[in-house]
Order: C-alpha cells, then sequence, then structure tokens
C-alpha cells in the first residue's frame, strides 16, 4: 500500500511539474507576445509623432502658399484692371483710328480728283519732286520700325521677369501669353500710325483758290449738258431709223410673200402650158404621119383654122382682116396672158366664187352629157330588143349551155385627175373637131 501511495504520490508530482513547465512555457509565449505588442505600438507612436509634425509643416505650408495666392490674386486683380484700362483705351483710340482712316480716305479720294483736274504738265512736275523724297521716307520709317521692335522686346523681358517672382510656373505662362498679345497689339497700332506718319507730308496742289475749281467745274458740267444734248439726239435718231428699217422690213415681208405666191402661181401656169404643149405636140405630129392623105390634112387645117378664128373672135372680138393662124394663135395667147394677169389681181374671195360657178357649169355639162348618153343606150336597148322580139325563132335540138356566174365587176373610182385629164380633152375635142 505505501509503494502504492509512493507511486501515485511521485506520478501527482510529474503531472503537476508537467503542468508548471507547461504553464511557465505559456506564459512565456505570452510574455513575449506582449513585447512584441508594445514594441509595435511603440513603433506606430514614433510614426504619429512623425505625422503630426509632418502636419505642423504642412499647415504651415498652406498658411504661407494661403498669403502667396492672396498676393498673387490681389497684383492680378491689379493688373486686370490695368489691362482693362489699357483695352478700353485701346478700343477709343482704334475707334477714332478708324475714323480718321475713313476721313483720310475720303482726303485721298479728293486728292486724286483734284490730281485728275489738274493739267498732265504740272502732274508730272510733282512727280519729278515727289521721287527723291520717297527714298529719305522709306529709310526714316524702316529706322522707326526696328526702334520700335527693341522697345517692345526690352518691356516684355521686364514684364516676363516681375510675373516670374510673384507667381507660379503655370500663371507666369498665362502673363508671358497676355504681355505677347500685349505686344502683337501695340504693333498693330503702331503700324497705322506709320501709315498715317506717311500720310503727314503736305502736297501742293494746282488749284489754290477756291473759285478756279468752280470755273472749272462750271466747264465740265456745260460740256456734260452738251453731251448728254449728243446722246439724245442721236437716241432719236437711231429711234427713227429702228421704227424705218421695222416697216422697210415688214414692206419687203409682204411684198416677197406676194412675190413667192406669183411666182408658185406662174410656175404652175408653166407646167400646165407646157403639158398641153406637149400634147399639142403628140398630136402635129400624128397629124403629120403619111397615115394621112394630104387631102385629109389640108381638111383638118381648114377645120383647124376655122376653130381658131371662132376661138379668136370669142377672146378677142372681131377678126381683122389678113391674120394668119399664128397671128391668131398669137393674140390669143397674148390676151389669155392679160386675163391670167388680171386674175391675179383679183380677190381670192371672188376667184374661188368664179371657179365654184365654173365648176357647177362644167358637172352640170358632164350631168347632161352622161344623160344624153344614157338615153342613146337605151334607145339602142329597146331597138335590139324589138328586133330580137321580130326575129324568127330557132328551135334548138341540142341541150343548151348552162351559163356560168361571172366574176364579180370591181368598180373604179374616178380620180380628181383624170376627170381634168376627160375636161382637158372634152375641151380640145370641142375646139378642134
Amino acid at each position: 500500500m505505501n509503494e502504492y501511495i509512493t507511486k501515485k504520490h511521485e506520478l501527482f508530482l510529474l503531472e503537476v511539474r508537467s503542468e508548471f513547465l507547461l504553464c511557465i512555457h505559456l506564459k512565456k509565449g505570452e510574455i513575449q507576445l506582449l513585447e512584441q505588442m508594445a514594441a509595435e505600438e511603440e513603433a506606430k507612436l514614433t510614426r504619429a509623432e512623425k505625422f503630426l509634425e509632418n502636419d505642423i509643416l504642412f499647415e504651415e505650408f498652406l498658411k504661407e502658399n494661403d498669403k502667396n495666392s492672396v498676393e498673387a490674386i490681389k497684383i492680378a486683380e491689379q493688373e486686370t484692371k490695368v489691362k482693362l484700362e489699357k483695352v478700353a483705351e485701346i478700343k477709343k483710340i482704334t475707334s477714332k483710328m478708324v475714323a480718321i482712316i475713313y476721313i483720310l480716305k475720303e482726303y485721298k479720294k479728293y486728292k486724286e480728283f483734284l490730281l485728275m483736274l489738274s493739267p498732265p504738265e504740272w502732274q508730272e512736275k510733282q512727280r519729278s519732286k515727289s521721287r527723291p523724297s520717297t527714298v529719305s521716307t522709306y529709310t526714316e520709317r524702316d529706322e522707326k520700325r526696328q526702334k520700335n521692335k527693341k522697345e517692345q522686346r526690352k518691356k516684355d523681358i521686364g514684364e516676363r521677369r516681375v510675373a516670374r517672382g510673384f507667381l507660379s510656373s503655370q500663371e507666369a505662362r498665362a502673363s508671358s501669353r497676355q504681355s505677347v498679345k500685349s505686344s502683337h497689339q501695340s504693333s498693330k497700332i503702331s503700324a497705322p500710325g506709320t501709315d498715317s506718319s506717311d500720310c503727314e507730308d503736305d502736297p501742293e496742289m494746282f488749284f489754290k483758290e477756291p473759285q478756279d475749281l468752280l470755273n472749272l467745274m462750271t466747264e465740265l458740267e456745260e460740256q456734260n449738258l452738251s453731251l448728254i444734248q449728243n446722246t439724245r439726239e442721236t437716241e432719236q435718231a437711231l429711234e427713227e431709223f429702228r421704227q424705218n428699217a421695222e416697216l422697210t422690213r415688214k414692206n419687203m415681208e409682204s411684198e416677197s410673200k406676194q412675190l413667192k405666191e406669183q411666182i408658185d402661181i406662174m410656175t404652175d401656169n408653166i407646167q400646165r402650158e407646157k403639158e398641153r404643149a406637149a400634147e399639142l405636140e403628140m398630136k402635129a405630129k400624128l397629124i403629120s404621119f403619111e397615115q394621112y392623105k394630104p387631102e385629109d390634112q389640108d381638111k383638118a387645117l381648114d377645120a383647124l383654122s376655122c376653130k381658131v378664128e371662132e376661138v379668136y373672135h370669142c377672146c378677142v372680138g372681131e377678126t381683122e382682116a389678113n391674120l394668119t393662124i399664128l397671128q391668131m394663135l398669137t393674140a390669143i395667147e397674148k390676151k389669155l396672158g392679160e386675163l391670167l394677169e388680171n386674175a391675179d389681181m383679183i380677190p381670192k374671195d371672188q376667184m374661188s366664187i368664179a371657179e365654184r360657178a365654173k365648176e357647177k357649169e362644167r358637172r352640170m355639162r358632164l350631168r347632161d352629157e352622161k344623160i344624153y348618153l344614157q338615153m342613146k343606150q337605151q334607145e339602142e336597148r329597146q331597138k335590139k330588143a324589138l328586133e330580137r322580139s321580130q326575129a324568127q325563132i330557132k328551135k334548138t335540138s341540142v341541150k343548151k349551155l348552162m351559163p356560168r356566174s361571172q366574176p364579180p365587176v370591181h368598180k373604179h373610182q374616178p380620180n380628181k385627175n383624170t376627170e381634168a385629164t376627160e375636161w382637158e380633152n372634152e375641151e380640145f375635142l370641142y375646139f378642134l373637131s
């Protein structure tokens, strides 16, 4: 039992020692962790102290920066005020310059007008005098321009240095740009000043008194009035000439139309006469052939002479003594020519009425002739029918042949040209048969 108790006691002691050692080991670990935590906290504290120092410095920097910005704003406001004042002055000067330039242009126009009115000899003298003076004026202008450029460069450099001392880099750039713009404006303003200096020379004028110019203007007005009167007279003459030309043109057109119509009528008449002459030649050739005997030819000539005499008596009047057939025919042709000329002079309305009346008479005559021919044909048919009825009847022993149907008859429509040729043939037969 004692051994058992001793063993248990030893085991208990061993367990207590092990637990104690474990506790010590754990406490040491915790102590190390706490030491690390303390070191970290100390580092954080040191860092915070550094940040506080930096914040204090930054606040001081901000205060200084605010002071500088306030000063820069004040300087910028002052410069803007100065700039606005200068811009207003520049605008006033430019407006004055525009008015002066306008007046100067008007004066130049007046000068040119007066120079144009002055005699050419005086103008040549003035040109010869002004040539050497122009060279000196050009040299003076170049020197003035160079001086102005140097002064502007010096001003620009001084303004840039002042701006760099007070402002930051960006504000310095803005001020330099403004200075450059102001320099450009000043150069632009100085340019018309140089131009105005060019025109400061007082030129000599030919007209020293205003009365001379008034006298010259009155002379020019009189010349202008005379020229205006001459132009009006020429315009009136041109208008009269145009009216006369228009009237002559209209008359020529009307005459040309009448002549063209007469030419057309004459060409138609000539064509008709040629056709009739060709027909007569053909008929004369037929008569002159050997198929007719000389006795028959003499009879035909006698009949033709009788017909010619009748036509001559109808057309001309009473026959004169000892006129041959050719003389009668020439007289008939002359009479026909006169009648045709008179027919051309007759108005178209009356001519159309007469043509209609003649056409009506011709149609009536043709109708009467057709009726007469139809009556003759009918009488012949009646005679043939009587002869057939009175003739002896012949008995036929042979069967009669059956008649076949006849082909259809085509009706030919008469043309106007054929009617005209038939009418001419009828007239020819009437006068020569």
